[in-house]
């Protein structure tokens, strides 16, 4: 079902929370929105290698 861009839009409540993720190889990113477009959260960077996890 093709969806046109206003529908996609009125999909979006009060309630809704967009969360955006950039893999890359050597870090993840990810940032919280919400339904307004405001940044809920700073940044979050996340480790792609296990040894980065654990130092």
């Amino acid at each position: 079902m093709k969806r046109t861009q206003n529908e996609k839009i009125s999909q979006i409540k009060i309630e809704t929370l967009v969360v955006g993720i950039d893999i890359g190889k050597e870090s993840h990113y990810a940032r919280a929105f919400d339904y307004r477009g405001i940044e809920l959260a700073k940044l979050l960077k996340l480790a792609t290698r296990r040894k980065d996890l654990y130092s």
